[in-house]
């Protein structure tokens, strides 16, 4: 018995190995050209790898971009668990879309740009939510306020984010947006008081 779980266990770090080489040799060709022009052939052969163990792991390219974009998610959710103001929501998620550029760039500008755009969506949804639950505290208040506050605040990320991508991620652009979030510093914990006053009231 033991020996056929320390089997399974290799097997099961093998196939882990793998599906990371297969997203690692994915990643770095979305930095060098366009997603609509990577093929399978291209990933197997800059890994090493045959097509039937590609197939083994991904129905295809368009399955292995999801997982990729989920990917990205996975990593903003274990780099913020803790954020303590938008500001910090917004420049923690355009550092971390900064680091991988061209291959965001690319996803982007193909005719698949809406699986990164649904997954620029939760990444927003999880760092305004994760920042809501530490502002609004075990204070008492109406939890439709609270999700109200966090689908305005959500979708104020999402556009500004967005809004910058479409820029081509300019620096300028994302210095804009810093000073918007400065010039507005204190508005959130304002809307957050107010909703506590409101439920008390």
């Amino acid at each position: 018995m033991t020996i056929g779980q320390n089997k399974e266990g290799l097997k099961m770090s093998n196939s882990n190995i793998t599906e990371k080489a297969i997203q690692d040799a994915f990643l770095e060709l979305l930095n060098e050209k366009s997603f609509n022009k990577i093929t399978v052939r291209d990933i197997t052969d800059r890994c090493g790898i045959n097509r039937n163990t590609f197939y083994y792991h991904y129905q295809d390219i368009y399955e292995l971009l999801e997982g990729f974009c989920a990917g990205e998610v996975d990593r903003v959710v274990r780099q913020f668990p803790q954020l303590t103001s938008l500001e910090e929501c917004l420049n923690g998620i355009m550092d971390l879309i900064k680091i991988n550029k061209r291959a965001i760039m690319h996803i982007f500008n193909s005719n698949n740009r809406e699986i990164y755009v649904t997954s620029l969506w939760r990444v927003c949804e999880h760092a305004v939510r994760t920042y809501a639950n530490a502002a609004f505290g075990d204070a008492p208040v109406s939890e439709s306020d609270k999700e109200l506050f966090i689908r305005y605040y959500k979708c104020s990320c999402f556009g500004l984010i967005m809004d910058w991508i479409n820029s081509g991620m300019k620096d300028e652009y994302a210095e804009g947006v810093r000073r918007i979030c400065a010039l507005k510093k204190g508005t959130a914990d304002l809307t957050i008081s107010n909703c506590r006053a409101s439920y008390n009231s």
